[in-house]
This record gives structure tokens, C-alpha cells and sequence, in this order.
């Protein structure tokens, strides 16, 4: 890129902009069911963009300097907790987003194992469904990962399970981490039982609702039962829920709450062994903007309480809708019945049975965004959705489309035993990007990792058959490619 040499007229600047969104995907309509979330709420997204432009250079580094970040704060803090079974002695924070939220949970979590003692490297129990967040805080933070099965009927992790690895684990653990829901398959863990488990132990649970701790709480209101899952389970002593996912606000925001003041102390950074002024965080990040927050509050004020439970409502119904349909769909079902507003499309096998890597192409042919979900440790391969209030008033062209994708999605598409075999042979650890690119180009990614093909399956086929180390390589490379920097005149 080269800038102008004379400045550009506003209008001209944004018109600009507006042509490099050529190729996305529309962020509202209903017709993306994976990373965004549409309420369909006339003006809502503009209240949002508003308040995010009105704070978007008020710095959330320092609230005695800018006392508003501390108000909106503490509102949005003080409503999560009495929305999320929060005691008086309960606090919290806003972060980033989710998996910042996830890190910092962490990072409380191996505080306070320290303070109690921990020696050598502490180590953080999860289920196989827990999202990578946790792998990433434990990479960064330096913990070890102690994976848990799940039940692959029901894709939920068994009490007893945590509590043979925390026998395993010992005095190394630090955090046990449960799913309200997980995101791949829709589905909350055994809070209570888990967190109980932990709780005999000394060890902190924290409950990853960063997906479902907006909607949970009034799918309850609708009647519906709902698994006990938020600060009011003893053993849970910290929680997730971001903002920008069902609380409809512009990214990203989201909700970390504790149990208590002190364990939420393990997340801050002080420093003050500097000539410059003393430094405190209560985030991983230091100069932040408070736009996104002051959206949250924006969104969520414009809203309101019935309008957040009607929201909700509507999502609940388009969920109910979707799983009743596929229900009729033949080689198709849902892989765990949903407790929220996710759901995961799986093969029915037999003679029919559709491949969800397959169906997921089809349903892009017809302009529709669903998810592929390679398999994994006993879980068959799905397709993704995220279900939203615009769901509703698309749900009868979604579940048509799906029915004839589905018609034409009944060959099960696996990976070149080749590709495989080399694959095998080959040492991630030694690839540098020219390797990668290389490897790339032969999987039929271009060797310079400019985009996907049209048709993904056979892709997604091939990622879920390599070994994990080198995929996750190949997958870095991948998007590293992506990531070129544009140097032209």
C-alpha cells in the first residue's frame, strides 16, 4: 500500500473501504450461522456503532483519567452478576473477548496455585470440547494440558472422568474447565457435578459460558429446563460471557466474573519499577480502547431486558425449528440435542448418510455460511451452526436449501491415501514457510496459500487426517500466507 500524496476526501476514504468488503459475507440477514450474531433489530447495529465511535479514542488504561471506562464497567459487571447468579462478595471484569477472558481465567487460576504453594509446572484439566482458548492460555501462561474424554453419545465430559484426572494430576492441579455450552456441539457439561469435584480437591472451576451465559439464563425464563451452571454452582469461581457474541454488541467485548475480589486479583499487572508513570492492568492489554465496551452498554440499554428475552425467543424457536427438520432429513441428524442456540449437523450413517464437510459447500452454492467441524478423539465430523434472532425469518428458505443440499451430500469424501502416507513422513517441527508452502501447493491450496477452492470438503478431509502437529503447522502457514504484506506503489 502507498498512501496518497494529498489527503482524500472523507466520503472518498470510506467508499474506499466499503469496496474491500466486496467478497465478504453479509454480517446480517441470517445467512452467515457462524461468527456473527444478527439480532435483527431495526437500528440496534447503529446505536452500536454510534457509542463505538463516540469512545473509540477514550483509553480504558487509566480510569481515574477517564472515569467514564469505570462506570460502564462496573454497569456492565453489576448486570452480568445479577444475571449470572453473582453473591455480594462476587466481581469481574471486561476484557477483549473470549479467549481473552479464557487466558486471564487461567492466569487467576495458576495466582492463586502459586499462592498456595504450587511448585514445578501446574497443570489445567479440560475436556476434549473445551474451546483452544485454554490451550492457548496454557501455551502462553505455561501450564500443562490434561485432556478429559467425553461421552461421544451425549458430547459431554463425566464428573468422574475430571476426577480421575485430577487424582492423575495431583498437586500440579490448577483449574478444572467446563463448557456452558461447548461450541462445537451445543451442549453444557455437568456443571454442578464437575465443579463439585474440584471443589473437594481445592482446585478452581471456571465455566466457559463465553457462548451461552446471555442466552442460558432466559431460555430458563421461557420454562425450559437448564443445567445449573453459573456462579451460584459451589466450586465455581470463575465465568466467561462475552458481550459481542448473544449480548448483539459490535467486537468485542466480553464478561469475566469471580467468585471473589481476591482470586479476580490474580489476573492484575502492577508495576511501578520505572522513571515513567506506575502502570496497573486489570487485562492483558494496557492502552485499550473503551469504544467496545460503551457499545455493550449501548446495545444492551437499547434493548433491554424483554428485548434481550425476545431475542433469545426468537433464537430458541429457530433452533427448534432447524432440529425438527433435520430430523426429516434422511443420512442427516443432529450430533447431541442442544441446550442453547448451537447445533452440530452429523452423518446418519447408512446408505444415505450425508457427508457434513460435502453439505457445507452445497449449502454455500445456495449462499449459505455453516461451519466444518473435523472429527475428532471418537466425535464424528459436523457441520457448525450458530443460530440467531434473524434465523427466524429465514428459517423456511435454511431448512429447504438444507434438505436438497443434503439430497446431493451423500458421498463421503476422504483424504488421498498419498497425501496421507507423505505425510506421515514428514517432521512439522523442521517445515519453514517455503516448506509449508510447497506441502500447501500439493494439497491443492496453492503454493502461495492465496485461498481456499471453491470446493473445501476434500480439504477439510485431508486436515482431519493428518497427524495434529503437522496440520496445526500447515494451518499457520496457511493463514501466514494470507497474511502478505502489500507493498506496491
Amino acid at each position: 500500500m502507498s498512501l496518497p500524496a494529498t489527503g482524500m476526501p472523507p466520503e472518498s476514504v470510506l467508499a474506499a473501504l466499503e469496496t474491500l468488503r466486496v467478497d465478504d459475507p453479509p454480517v446480517h440477514g441470517g445467512r452467515v450461522l457462524a461468527y456473527v450474531y444478527d439480532a435483527d433489530v431495526d437500528g440496534l447495529a447503529d446505536v452500536g456503532r454510534r457509542a463505538l465511535a463516540a469512545f473509540g479514542e477514550v483509553n480504558g488504561l487509566d480510569p481515574t483519567v477517564f472515569r467514564s471506562v469505570a462506570r460502564i464497567e462496573n454497569d456492565l459487571v453489576g448486570w452480568g452478576l445479577d444475571l449470572l447468579g453473582g453473591d455480594e462478595a462476587a466481581c469481574g471484569l471486561v476484557s477483549s473477548g473470549g479467549t481473552e477472558s479464557c487466558i486471564l481465567a487461567v492466569l487467576a487460576a495458576r495466582e492463586e496455585w502459586r499462592r498456595r504453594g504450587g511448585a514445578g509446572q501446574p497443570s489445567v484439566v479440560l475436556p476434549v470440547t473445551a474451546h483452544p482458548a485454554f490451550a492457548k492460555a496454557a501455551h502462553l501462561l505455561g501450564l500443562r494440558v490434561r485432556r478429559v474424554r467425553v461421552d461421544p453419545a451425549t458430547c459431554r465430559v463425566a464428573a468422574r472422568d475430571v476426577e480421575s484426572a485430577l487424582a492423575d494430576e495431583g498437586a500440579s492441579s490448577a483449574l478444572v474447565v467446563v463448557s456452558a455450552p461447548s461450541y462445537a456441539h451445543g451442549v453444557v457439561d455437568p456443571v454442578a457435578e464437575v465443579a463439585a469435584v474440584a471443589q473437594e480437591r481445592g482446585v478452581p472451576c471456571h465455566v466457559d459460558a463465553c457462548i451461552g451465559g446471555l442466552v442460558l439464563p432466559y431460555v430458563r425464563r421461557q420454562g425450559r429446563s437448564v443445567p445449573d451452571f453459573d456462579l451460584s454452582v459451589p466450586g465455581v469461581r470463575s465465568l466467561s460471557a462475552d458481550l459481542h457474541k448473544y449480548g448483539f454488541s459490535p467486537k468485542g467485548a466480553s464478561l469475566l466474573l469471580f467468585s471473589d475480589v481476591d482470586y479476580r486479583l490474580g489476573t492484575y499487572f502492577a508495576y511501578s519499577d520505572w522513571p515513567g508513570y506506575p502502570v496497573v492492568n486489570s487485562t492483558l492489554q494496557s492502552t485499550r480502547s473503551a469504544g467496545p465496551m460503551a457499545s455493550a452498554w449501548a446495545v444492551l440499554h437499547a434493548l433491554g431486558d424483554e428485548g434481550l428475552a425476545d431475542a433469545v425467543r426468537r433464537c430458541v424457536a429457530a433452533t427448534d425449528r432447524i432440529v425438527a427438520a433435520v430430523a426429516a432429513i434422511p443420512g442427516l441428524c443432529v450430533a447431541a440435542e442442544p441446550d442453547s442456540t448451537l447445533i452440530a449437523l452429523a452423518a446418519d450413517h447408512g446408505a444415505e448418510a450425508v457427508d457434513p464437510f460435502v453439505l457445507a459447500d452445497r449449502m454455500r452454492d445456495r449462499g449459505w455460511v455453516i461451519q466444518p467441524q473435523p472429527a475428532y478423539a471418537g466425535l464424528p465430523r459436523t457441520a457448525h451452526l450458530t443460530v440467531q434472532p434473524a434465523s427466524l425469518a429465514t428459517v423456511d428458505a435454511f431448512v429447504a436449501d438444507l434438505a436438497a443440499a443434503a439430497a446431493v451430500s451423500r458421498v463421503e469424501v476422504s483424504a488421498d491415501p498419498g497425501l496421507v502416507e507423505l505425510a506421515g513422513q514428514i517432521d512439522p517441527a523442521v517445515l519453514g514457510a517455503a516448506d509449508i508452502a510447497g506441502l500447501l501447493e500439493v494439497a491443492g491450496l496453492g503454493g502461495d496459500a492465496a485461498g481456499l477452492p471453491d470446493e473445501s470438503a476434500a480439504v477439510h478431509a485431508l486436515i482431519e487426517a493428518l497427524p495434529t502437529a503437522l496440520r496445526d503447522r500447515l494451518l499457520a502457514g496457511f493463514i501466514s500466507g494470507v497474511f502478505t504484506a502489500d507493498r506496491s506503489a
